[in-house]
């Protein structure tokens, strides 16, 4: 596919030089986007409507996030820290998990029953996926992980990719919606490594999975059968991770990494940058996690 059909010229929404962004997730309901700098421990808030941005939560490292059913976010943090925060208080859903204290979570997503897939990382130690339930328990899915990041669910609801950045693989999971069990892992999509280290991802509307290529500056759209169609380059290098957005789910938020340590070869790292797409997208799941439940380690 002609990539200049497919999409168009990226551009700059927000520039927060963020240390990590991450985690772009668009709110449907409020028509806004929202998105992370981990280690920053900043969530930040953009209207597409009126052009506006603004950061909105300042905390501990929030390494990913999703949105409850009812609005509020749910909060996956470092040492295996869950809270939930409505914008006003914030209640710990998981106070802390014992194998993680020298972890933090690093992407997450709900699936389509309002359980949440969620990761751990950290530079020199082996991380780990974890399913949380609705109840609030947890149950170690993956262990010895490079470095956990981008998770998808097919269309049909029957598929789960999942990513691997340190093993530049991004795996494919026959999924259970009734249980939440991942059976028959299988790589689906491996990047060389002088290309870069495959992050976050989202599927279409179409079934084609996106991901951002970290250290490569560009997304990347593979076929359903694990082709490589199509690789748009964006002015950031480390792109960190992408969403579907906007009222036709024909936007494309991306974020990016670096803007800490930010030279003159990569000026824009840590921006969020937007490309309008001719591929619709698809809305990611809510979670429907239990906020009165509280745990302090895995099941």
């Amino acid at each position: 596919m002609d990539n200049r059909r497919l999409c168009g010229e990226p551009e700059l929404i927000a520039d927060y030089a963020c240390a990590v962004g991450e985690n772009p997730l668009w709110n449907a309901t409020e028509k806004k986007l929202l998105w992370t700098d981990i280690t920053g421990g900043l969530l930040f808030r953009y209207d597409p409507e009126d052009d506006k941005h603004e950061r909105v939560y300042s905390g501990r490292p929030v390494g990913g996030f999703t949105i409850q059913q009812n609005g509020s976010l749910l909060l996956f943090k470092d040492r295996g820290t869950i809270t939930c925060w409505n914008g006003l208080e914030e209640i710990t859903v998981v106070s802390e998990i014992p194998a993680e204290r020298n972890l933090r979570f690093n992407d997450v997503i709900a699936d389509p029953a309002g359980r949440v897939f969620c990761g751990t990382y950290t530079d020199g130690l082996k991380g780990r996926l974890y399913r949380l339930d609705i109840d609030g328990s947890l149950t170690m899915i993956l262990d010895g992980i490079g470095c956990s990041n981008g998770m998808a669910f097919t269309p049909d609801r029957t598929g789960f990719f999942y990513t691997d950045s340190f093993a530049h693989s991004i795996y494919r999971f026959d999924f259970d919606e009734e249980t939440g069990e991942l059976r028959n892992q299988t790589v689906f999509y491996r990047v060389p490594e002088s290309l870069g280290f495959p992050d976050g991802c989202s599927v279409d509307a179409e079934g084609h999975l996106w991901f951002a290529l970290w250290g490569g500056s560009a997304i990347v759209r593979l076929d359903p059968k694990g082709g490589l169609e199509a690789t748009i380059s964006m002015p950031a290098r480390k792109i960190t991770s992408l969403t579907f957005g906007g009222a036709d789910y024909k936007q494309i938020y991306v974020t990016s990494e670096g803007g800490a340590t930010r030279a003159g070869s990569d000026p824009l790292a840590g921006a969020l940058f937007r490309v309008k797409s001719s591929i619709e997208g698809k809305p990611e799941f809510r979670s429907r996690i239990s906020i009165q439940h509280n745990s302090d380690g895995q099941q």
